[in-house]
């Protein structure tokens, strides 16, 4: 071979390498996304930024009690600081499920300033939101409340009957005591009307591809989300596993939650360490 043809061939082969790692490349940024529980999200125009993921303790809760409590105070918190261990920094409680004294308990090994605590009040007065405030504070052993939404709401006419309570909340989010506020739904008539109500910054959803527990159909429910989403409302999704109904099923549900591209975060009730950490390992290995 003489030698001119020698180099035409040898530059060619190192174009079709460079071609190749263009390819290679290209092929790579066009890779479905994946996603991780401790992916750092922002909630909407809050501000506030957290994990994907929550830990959730209100698994069929109600009457100052949940699943997630019946695991005893030091139980839960032990919990809780293992999902910190794993990188969740969101945690999801409740009035209605007793959880605070069992977060507080958490909040002893956890730094405050390192997690955002959600809860719920379901008072529906002025003064008893007002009153609510400062025993959550003292419950939960903290200054301060990152985000407080007006619990299980269903009437569609909430934000006319309810002002006085959203006003509390306002001036406490302008006084410091709080950093966002909001609402979570138990109807589609409710879920519309927080979606047209300025007021409502944070939303906690019921959404899963059966329709399990949910204020509508799937469809109707992430119609009426992306609506929030363009007034730039954080989204927060429950009953991700249908409150159980979906336990069987945790890819499919995880995929959807993940594919819908509506949520911000979405908070999920474990109830042992095991749960927890296969929780993050389905989560990380979903593309969508």
């Amino acid at each position: 071979m003489k030698r001119r043809e020698f180099l035409g061939r040898a530059a060619f082969g190192l174009g079709g390498a460079w071609l190749g790692s263009k390819t290679f490349a290209a092929v790579a940024v066009e890779a479905p996304p994946q996603f991780s529980a401790t992916d750092m999200v922002t909630l909407g125009r809050t501000g506030i930024q957290t994990t994907r993921l929550a830990c959730g303790t209100g698994t069929v809760g109600f009457n100052h009690s949940s699943d997630q409590a019946k695991l005893g105070i030091q139980g839960l918190a032990d919990l809780l600081w293992a999902g910190y261990d794993q990188g969740l920094r969101f945690i999801d409680c409740a009035d209605s499920y007793g959880t605070h004294p069992h977060v507080a308990e958490a909040l002893k090994r956890i730094p405050r300033e390192k997690v955002t605590i959600l809860t719920k009040s379901w008072k529906r007065d002025a003064k008893g939101v007002r009153e609510d405030l400062d025993r959550f504070r003292k419950e939960l052993g903290t200054d301060h409340l990152d985000i407080v939404l007006m619990h299980c709401l269903t009437e569609s006419d909430w934000p006319k009957r309810y002002r006085g309570a959203m006003d509390v909340l306002s001036e406490a989010r302008e006084k410091g005591i709080i950093r966002a506020h909001g609402v979570s739904c138990h109807s589609i008539g409710a879920l519309r009307a927080a979606a047209a109500t300025p007021w409502v910054q944070v939303d906690l959803a019921r959404l899963n591809p059966i329709g399990a527990h949910m204020d509508a159909d799937p469809e109707t429910v992430v119609s009426v989300l992306w609506q929030m989403r363009a007034a730039g409302k954080g989204i927060i999704g429950m009953k991700i596993l249908g409150q159980g109904d979906m336990r069987r099923r945790v890819d499919e549900a995880l995929k959807y939650a993940l594919s819908t591209k509506v949520l911000d975060a979405f908070t999920i009730g474990a109830e042992s360490r095991a749960e927890q950490a296969d929780l993050i390992r389905r989560i990380a290995a979903i593309t969508v």
